[in-house]
């Protein structure tokens, strides 16, 4: 399958879209085949080979009835019939014969390792293999700076995963990489990579989610172990952190000395930077910072957000994308759903809140004036912010703060004071003590759902929605969490320790 097909409401999809055959070889999707019947003329599908082909971005479309064959080279542009297919070794050297040196060296070995799938649980989509198949392309032709642009909830932290999978596990690295190798020769060492967010919670989503690699090879980075060891952690192979960690630590006289300062600048060889349009290449942004320090290395920026006008930095830093999966491109293959923009009308077209104010939703600052025009408190002359929806039903749209719901209250009320990320990290111990490493892994899954969009994505009615964004299919995460009555059980049953009042600073 290659696409799941658009949802159009009602529980029904547009037809999915299925290649009749796949030529996948060293676990590189290389041609595409569709076979009508014999009555019909040989060339009846090649339309749909070549539109298939585009997709899966590969070099080759056939289309046959069984008694001619004609091929189409997506590269070239070349066509006519063919007296066979291919051996896989043939189509190789078709697709990727003209590479030498370290190119042709490195994407021998990339392609020996195959994709981390979890016992059979996790298949990449297609947009997924394409997004590592460029990616690691882009490093064996030895670009320095390289950019994905996916649309949020296409699985971004999954193709980072599998990209460091390939690299560790085929010993990459820049020192063996500048030195070139022979074929029969083995690099000397594992890279050192570095995973880079904004907040805790992402950083460790994407701890948690590479826990398929032996566990001395990862290392969280955290403010409250480099004290207590009195330096910064170099043991290990893939690192995880955020900007804020790494800009603070001081000197031995108490003046600020950043924690990245106490890395050699090419200590690592590969670094994943999330979100990386929230400022991460911006000239007075202090992520350009760390990233210049760390200029030896290879540097993946992932971003959601298309080239405009207010991340055009991004876009200077990084270069042009080396594949785009869209918004729209994600909702027409039906991996996300449509959207809508909803008007609401208000009076207010200002608010400061007060003691006695109930909060009913999101995040809000005491003494802080929410504007009509700035926060997007909505009215009907602009609408509340739009966003796309995950194909499990969940936000898929930037992330970042909401613009708050109050109401007045004739009783005193009073807001909570605590982040929903503040909640999640008070108790986050608490409950991993409680669950084996599959509920933990899945339960940090759902914290950083809710920490990202609300206390709503802890209704019962989310659950298979979660399941489904989490494992791609209910059967998967019943394999791998047990019954749905146990399934329902940890999601009802961990959420009385997430509010226990007494764990809250």
């Amino acid at each position: 399958m290659i696409a799941p097909g658009r949802l159009q409401g009602g529980g029904r999809r547009a037809r999915e879209e299925i290649a009749d055959y796949v030529l996948v070889y060293r676990n590189q999707k290389l041609a595409v085949i569709e076979a009508k019947r014999k009555e019909l003329p040989d060339t009846e599908g090649l339309g749909q080979a070549k539109r298939y082909a585009e997709r899966l971005q590969t070099r080759f479309a056939y289309s046959t009835n069984g008694v001619g064959i004609y091929r189409a080279d997506m590269a070239t542009g070349d066509e006519g019939y063919v007296d066979a297919y291919p051996t896989p070794e043939e189509l190789w050297e078709a697709v990727f014969g003209a590479e030498q040196g370290r190119e042709r060296f490195w994407r021998e070995r990339f392609a020996a390792i195959p994709f981390e799938i979890r016992g059979g649980q996790w298949e990449p989509r297609y947009y997924q293999h394409n997004a590592i198949t460029r990616t690691l392309e882009a490093i064996g032709q030895g670009r320095d700076r390289i950019l994905l642009t996916l649309a949020t909830g296409t699985g971004k932290t999954a193709i980072a995963f599998q990209i460091a999978w390939k690299l560790f596990h085929s010993r990459w690295n820049l020192t063996d990489w500048r030195n070139g190798l022979e074929p029969g020769q083995e690099p000397k060492r594992r890279p050192r990579i570095l995973f880079l967010a904004d907040r805790n919670i992402l950083a460790d989503q994407a701890f948690n989610n590479f826990s398929a690699f032996p566990e001395d090879a990862l290392v969280r980075i955290a403010p409250d172990a480099i004290a207590k060891k009195g330096k910064v952690p170099k043991n290990g192979s893939i690192f995880f952190t955020i900007f804020q960690t790494f800009m603070t630590g001081t000197d031995e006289n108490g003046d600020p000395s950043p924690y990245f300062g106490d890395y050699p600048p090419d200590f690592f060889d590969f670094i994943v930077i999330d979100e990386c349009h929230r400022g991460g290449a911006g000239d007075e942004s202090a992520w350009r910072g760390i990233m210049e320090y760390f200029a030896p290395a290879v540097q993946l920026g992932l971003t959601a957000t298309p080239k405009r006008t207010d991340n055009v930095d991004t876009y200077a830093y990084f270069g042009e994308p080396v594949y785009v999966y869209s918004l729209k491109q994600g909702i027409n293959d039906g991996y996300l759903t449509p959207f809508r923009v909803k008007q609401i009308s208000t009076t207010i077209d200002s608010y400061i809140y007060t003691s006695d104010d109930k909060v009913i939703e999101g995040e809000i600052q005491e003494g802080k004036t929410y504007e009509e025009a700035v926060n997007s408190l909505a009215s009907a002359r602009r609408p509340t912010r739009s966003h796309a929806r995950s194909a499990a039903g969940l936000p898929a749209s930037a992330k970042g703060s909401r613009a708050p719901s109050a109401a007045r209250s004739p009783a005193s009320a009073t807001a909570r004071r605590i982040s929903r990320e503040q909640r999640v990290e008070a108790h986050r111990a608490t409950i991993h003590k409680l669950y084996a490493d599959p509920q933990r892994e899945f339960l940090d899954f759902v914290l950083a759902h809710c920490v990202e969009q609300g206390v709503d994505e802890l209704n019962q009615d989310k659950l298979p929605d979660l399941l489904r964004l989490h494992y791609h299919d209910i059967p998967d995460a019943v394999a791998i969490l047990g019954q749905i009555p146990e399934i329902r059980d940890l999601f009802v049953g961990f959420q009385k320790y997430l509010y226990e009042p007494e764990s809250v600073a």
